[in-house]
C-alpha cells in the first residue's frame, strides 16, 4: 500500500463528491465528505430530483386532460385543459419530502461505507488541507465538488414570491395564474412545458430563434410546436431586459421596450460555478475565465493531488457526468487502471413532454462534415404502441458511419429517457447497426422504432 492515498477529503455532496467518497471508501481510504447544503447537494435537494418530481405529475395531468381521443371521460364529460387540476401546495410538499427523503438515503449509504460527513462551508487551506470554520482536514487527496448555482441578472433580483430561481419554485403555494419564463435552454423548457400541463398560463421568454438552442434542431423544432400547440406563448429572438414586481405580480421589460405581465417570473439564465469563496487563488488551483475549475479528462487540476468533478469545472452539467468525473478522480488517484471521460458516450435527457434524449454526435457535427457519419429519422406517427397510447410527436433517429457502427441517436418520445440506454450502449460499444435489427424487439412497442431504423441503415452489398 506504499504510495497509494490513505485519506480522502471531498469539499461537496452531491453526484460527483458521493459517488467519488463511495469509491474511495470502497477501496479502503479514510473518506471525509464536506457539505454546507445537505448530502445529494443541488441535484437532489433543489435541482433534479425535485424538478423531475413535479415534472412526474405534470404529465400525468397533461396526459389525462389530453386523453379524450382514448375513450376517457371525465365525470362523463370528455377531458381537456383544467379538467384534472392540482393542488400545488400539495405537490411541493411531497416534490420537497422526496427530495429530503432521497438525501437521506444517500447519507446513509455513505454512513454504511464508513464515511465521515460534516456539515459546513469547506475552504482550501493547502493542497492537502481544507478547514471548516475552526477546524481542519487532511486528505493525501482532496476532490472539488462544489456545484453550480443560478445566475441571477443585477435588472432581475429574484425575491422568492414573484421573481424567482428554479430553486425557489417549490415554496409556492398556489399555481401561477401566469408565468414568464425568461430562458429557452432545458431548465426554462422543463419547467414551461410542466406549467403549462398543471394549467399556468406560460409565455416563453427566449434569446434565440428557437427553444433548446444546443439540442437536435429536429427535436427541438417538434417541441417547440408542441407546447405552443398546447397554449404556450413564445416571444422569440428577444431578451429580458428587467423583472420588476408589482405587489400582485412582475413586469418584463424586453429589448424592444415591449412589456409583458403576469403573475409570476422564473429566471433561468443559466448557472455560476459555486467557486468563489473556496481558496482556489489561494493554493494555485487554476479557474477559468468564468470561474469554473479547469480538469483535464481524469479530473485533475492544476494542483497535484487535487481534483474536481461536476458543475463547478464546466465540463458538462449533468448529474451523471459529475458523478462519472468523481468515480474516474478517484480510481486515478489511487492507483486503478482508468478510461479518461468520454463525452461522446454521455447520454443525457430534456425532460419535457415529449422528452428528448440524446447520445453521440449530432445532427450539426454530421451537416458539418465534422463527424462522417448519416443518420435516418423515423417519426412515432407509424409506431402501433405510440398510436394506442395517443401520440404522434416525436422520432427515433440514428447516426452511423458507412462500415455501419452506430455513432448517435436522438429519440424524442415520452419514456425517451429509458428508450435511450440501448442507443447509449450501442454508442459506447461500438455496435453496428446490424446488431440493433436483429435483435428482438417486443411487438408493439416504442422501442421497436429503434429496431426499425437500424433495418433501415442496413447497407445492401
Amino acid at each position: 500500500m506504499s504510495g497509494i492515498p490513505q485519506s480522502v477529503v471531498v469539499v461537496g455532496g452531491g453526484p460527483g463528491g458521493y459517488e467519488a467518497a463511495l469509491v474511495a471508501a470502497q477501496f479502503g481510504a479514510d473518506v471525509t465528505v464536506i457539505e454546507s447544503g445537505g448530502i445529494g447537494g443541488a441535484a437532489v435537494l433543489t435541482d433534479c430530483v425535485p424538478s423531475k418530481t413535479l415534472i412526474a405529475t405534470s404529465d400525468r395531468v397533461g396526459r389525462v386532460n389530453m386523453s379524450g381521443e382514448l375513450g376517457i371521460r371525465v365525470g362523463g364529460e370528455i377531458p381537456g385543459p383544467g379538467t384534472v387540476s392540482v393542488d400545488l401546495e400539495l405537490l411541493n410538499k411531497r416534490v420537497l419530502d422526496l427530495a429530503a427523503a432521497q438525501s437521506d438515503d444517500i447519507a446513509g449509504r455513505l454512513r454504511d461505507a464508513g464515511v465521515h460527513i460534516v456539515e459546513g462551508h469547506g475552504r482550501l487551506v493547502d493542497a492537502h488541507t481544507v478547514a471548516v470554520g475552526d477546524r481542519t482536514f487532511h486528505g493525501d487527496v482532496i476532490l472539488l465538488a462544489t456545484g453550480a448555482a443560478p445566475r441571477e441578472l443585477p435588472t432581475a433580483v429574484p425575491d422568492g414570491e414573484r421573481i424567482l430561481t428554479w430553486q425557489q419554485l417549490y415554496d409556492l403555494t398556489e399555481l401561477p395564474e401566469r408565468l414568464i419564463v425568461v430562458g429557452s435552454g432545458v431548465t426554462g423548457a422543463e419547467f414551461a412545458g410542466a406549467y403549462t400541463a398543471l394549467g399556468s398560463e406560460v409565455v416563453l421568454v427566449s434569446s434565440r430563434e428557437r427553444v433548446l438552442p444546443t439540442q437536435d434542431p429536429d427535436a427541438a423544432e417538434v417541441l417547440e410546436v408542441v407546447l405552443q400547440h398546447r397554449g404556450m406563448e413564445l416571444a422569440p429572438q428577444t431578451r429580458a431586459e428587467s423583472v420588476e414586481p408589482t405587489g400582485a405580480g412582475v413586469i418584463v421589460t424586453l429589448q424592444d421596450g415591449s412589456r409583458l405581465v403576469g403573475t409570476h417570473c422564473l429566471m433561468a439564465v443559466g448557472a455560476i460555478p459555486n467557486t468563489a469563496d473556496l481558496g482556489c487563488d489561494r493554493v494555485g488551483v487554476a479557474l477559468d475565465d468564468n470561474g469554473y475549475i479547469q480538469v483535464d479528462r481524469v479530473s485533475r487540476t492544476s494542483v497535484n493531488g487535487i481534483y474536481a468533478a461536476g458543475d463547478c469545472t464546466g465540463v458538462m452539467p449533468l448529474a451523471n457526468v459529475a458523478a462519472m468525473q468523481g468515480r474516474i478522480a478517484m480510481w486515478h488517484a489511487l492507483g486503478e487502471a482508468v478510461s479518461p471521460l468520454n463525452l461522446k458516450v454521455v447520454s443525457s435527457n430534456v425532460f419535457t413532454d415529449p422528452q428528448i434524449a440524446s447520445v453521440g454526435v449530432t445532427q450539426a457535427e454530421v451537416d458539418s462534415g465534422v463527424a462522417r457519419a448519416h443518420g435516418i429519422k423515423l417519426p412515432l406517427a407509424t409506431n402501433a404502441r405510440a398510436k394506442m397510447q395517443g401520440f404522434e410527436d416525436g422520432f427515433v433517429k440514428i447516426f452511423c458511419r458507412v462500415s455501419g457502427t452506430v455513432v448517435g441517436a436522438v429519440i424524442v418520445a415520452p419514456g425517451a429517457s429509458e428508450l435511450i440506454y440501448p442507443l447509449a450502449l450501442a454508442v459506447e460499444l461500438g455496435l453496428n447497426v446490424d446488431d440493433l435489427a436483429t435483435t428482438f424487439a417486443v411487438y408493439p412497442s416504442l422501442s421497436g422504432s429503434i429496431a426499425e431504423a437500424a433495418r433501415r441503415l442496413h447497407q445492401v452489398d
